[in-house]
């Protein structure tokens, strides 16, 4: 495939390895942000109504076993090839992640402080918003974590529908047994996946100070 590693190769495309950064960047915010609006309340509801908790967590399980490649060409027909048909697809892999941490969070709240919160002539609202939703960001962040993680990861296999980010220079080498820009795209989407989860883990810290230094519950 070439020389491994081309150090004037990279200088001279150092402008178009931060765009493609910058573009993975922004698809992945994006779908994550998407998912994380969708699945909150979803979440939430189905933590008040457990029997819708079943089915919801069957068909975003369903979404989330499909190969992300076969994915992207179903979603063809109906979006052709375009960014709305990818962020559809990297949604909709958040879904199972976020929602199946958004009841789990909740779930962990103990019924002795909710108890104590409605003694105290909360609401039912004022209940959740005030009670169980900070207590549960451990593990509602834990799961945005995750999907934040498998997002990074998704987005370069989008870029043989030429919305890829990273993923542009691992296929482009591969087409063209040139090292270089495999390594480029490899090495960066993984450094982004190790920031992003540095980031969020001081996120949740900095949210929850109460909590000190202990392990975060993820459901998966």
């Amino acid at each position: 495939m070439g020389s491994p590693f081309d150090v004037a190769w990279i200088a001279a495309h150092l402008s178009d390895i931060l765009g493609k950064l910058i573009e993975h960047i922004e698809l992945t915010l994006l779908a994550v942000g998407i998912g994380f609006v969708i699945a909150f309340p979803v979440g939430i509801y189905c933590f008040r109504h457990r029997k819708v908790y079943p089915p919801v967590t069957w068909v975003t399980g369903i979404l989330y076993t499909i190969p992300s490649l076969a994915f992207f060409v179903l979603l063809i027909p109906a979006l052709g090839i375009s960014i709305v048909n990818v962020e559809v697809a990297l949604v909709s892999y958040t879904l199972l992640i976020l929602i199946r941490n958004v009841v789990a969070g909740l779930e962990g709240v103990s019924e002795d402080t909710k108890d104590a919160a409605k003694g105290m002539g909360l609401t039912r609202g004022q209940i959740l918003w005030k009670v169980e939703v900070p207590l549960a960001l451990p593990v509602i962040v834990a799961g945005i974590r995750i999907a934040l993680v498998t997002t990074i990861g998704l987005v370069t296999v989008s870029a043989l529908l030429g919305y890829g980010g990273l993923g542009f220079f691992i296929l482009d080498g591969f087409g063209n047994y040139f090292a270089t820009p495999v390594l480029v795209g490899s090495v960066l989407s993984a450094l982004l996946a190790v920031v992003a989860d540095w980031g969020m883990l001081a996120l949740e810290r900095w949210l929850t100070p109460w909590r000190g230094g202990g392990r975060l519950q993820v459901s998966t």
